[in-house]
């Protein structure tokens, strides 16, 4: 099947595959060659692509939207990062002002948004397994 995951940037992969694996907002759902159509908002996860003929790819995203029609798979999102584009140190310093923010305050929903979106990043970076 086709798959192609874009940004408003460019896009980041576009390719054939066996499989993707995304988060939507009711949970995770796999897609193979000959799935129904759907439509799916994602969630902040990560997204990983089974190419025909290479290694894996997880991609960071952010949100955004996923499409399934015929034999193509389109995700769609404000915000996605390859591994090699995710600055480490970054990301963590990052996860740990919102983790301090959500501990200081649990129903700060921003701070809460912003801590999975770093972890998420440290994910698709190899700097932690934990991918929920």
């Amino acid at each position: 099947m086709n798959v192609e995951l874009v940004s408003p940037e460019n896009v980041l992969w576009s390719g054939e595959a066996t499989q993707i694996l995304a988060r939507t907002l009711d949970g995770d759902i796999a897609f193979l060659p000959g799935h129904a159509p759907f439509i799916g908002a994602l969630d902040i996860a990560v997204v990983r692509v089974w190419p025909t003929d290479g290694e894996p790819v997880a991609f960071a995203v952010h949100g955004g939207f996923v499409e399934v029609s015929d034999s193509s798979v389109s995700v769609l999102s404000d915000v996605a990062e390859l591994a090699n584009e995710i600055d480490v140190d970054r990301a963590k310093a990052a996860q740990e002002r919102a983790s301090a923010a959500v501990a200081a305050d649990e129903n700060d929903a921003a701070a809460a948004a912003a801590n999975k979106r770093a972890h998420v990043r440290l994910v698709v970076a190899g700097a932690t397994s934990d991918a929920h």
